[in-house]
């Protein structure tokens, strides 16, 4: 709004107001006056520019993107600690219960054991917030001293662990909710509902789909992967617990909700590759897998959900240390993969050669 006011423009102002029969060159008495005034003043028109960019949703960051969407009830999503399950075994390589609160240590990470699920199977918490505490797997290191305990495993992300809502992230989930607002139980509301639930990725809705008075609500986890039983049942308790239908939840009385999982389907990727010799062909592996999980992220419950096949060619052609690729083949073949209603693509193998 403000980008024209610059010291330049600001000084020839101020010295056109200054008559001629004055000396207004460079060095002059007067060119000197104006000048610091020029400065101090181009400068409040950036700062200016930038507060004016701060008041506004589109523009807004951080902490006033924060307070401009609080205004419409909508906060920003804190960061969260990821559960986990966990097996714990004795000398005999039997499932053994450890006591709760029991503490262990992976990576650089700590857990501690917070509900059970069933003999030597528990809930474990991070202790750390965000997305670190999804990604180790492995053995468990004993804090706390458990009598018996010979093997401690941590296995299955239950509830992933999510970091602080990103300015994208929320900008997005503003405009979703202030553009499409939920109306006593139309889709916006069970989209709204599910989303809320910590843990929760994405969500495609159902309506009717077995009937008047039904809905299907399918999730994926904040990873764009299939949700766990755990993650299900916190969403179908949320937004309308077993027997569904009796409004003791936060839809209607009288619908039928029903809290699923989508399905996955892997993707799997070979190719023989050109190497630059800037990477070897382990690296490339490594990160073209995570570039080709982001992409499936991204497209989860898209209006079009279905992983093209160009799409993954041109990001093993983007991969640092690829010059060039040939007898690419996704699942098998050359063509885009469909996904179908409830479905959604996962990372599967990649195969990449030299």
């Amino acid at each position: 709004m403000y980008e024209s006011y610059t010291y330049e423009f600001l000084l020839g102002r101020m010295l056109e107001r200054v008559p001629n029969n004055i000396d207004k060159r460079e060095g002059s008495i007067i060119y000197d006056a104006c000048a610091p005034a020029a400065a101090e003043l181009a400068q409040m028109y950036i700062e200016l520019n930038l507060n004016s960019n701060l008041s506004f949703a589109d523009t807004a960051t951080d902490e006033y993107l924060s307070r401009k969407t609080s205004e419409f009830g909508i906060d920003r999503e804190p960061a969260t600690y990821a559960l986990r399950r966990g097996e714990f075994r004795n000398a005999s390589d039997s499932l053994m219960d450890v006591p709760l609160n029991s503490r262990f240590g992976i990576d650089d990470l700590t857990y501690i054991v917070t509900s059970k699920i069933s003999l030597g199977v528990f809930v474990l918490t991070c202790e750390s917030t965000g997305i670190v505490g999804n990604q180790s797997f492995g053995t468990l290191l004993p804090i706390t001293f458990v009598a018996g305990l010979v093997s401690a495993n941590l296995l299955d992300v239950l509830i992933p662990g999510e970091d602080v809502e990103s300015d994208g992230a929320l900008r997005s989930r503003f405009y979703s909710q202030v553009q499409s607002p939920g109306l006593s139980g139309n889709i916006a509301d069970y989209e709204a509902w599910a989303l809320s639930v910590e843990g929760v990725g994405n969500v495609q809705v159902q309506p009717l789909w077995s009937g008047a008075g039904t809905v299907k609500v399918v999730i994926v986890n904040s990873e764009g992967l299939p949700a766990s039983g755990l993650l299900v049942s916190n969403v179908q308790d949320f937004i309308s617990p077993i027997p569904s239908s009796t409004g003791e939840g936060v839809a209607p009385i009288g619908a039928h909700v029903t809290v699923i999982s989508a399905t996955g389907v892997a993707i799997s990727v070979s190719a023989t590759v050109v190497l630059s010799g800037s990477a070897t062909i382990a690296e490339i592996n490594a990160v073209f897998s995570d570039s080709l999980k982001a992409y499936l992220r991204s497209i989860a419950f898209a209006s079009d959900p279905s992983p093209k096949y160009a799409r993954i060619g041109s990001l093993l052609l983007d991969t640092p240390g690829v010059l060039d690729f040939s007898v690419l083949r996704v699942n098998g073949g050359t063509t885009n993969i469909a996904i179908a209603l409830g479905q959604v693509a996962i990372g599967g193998t990649v195969t990449l050669s030299g």
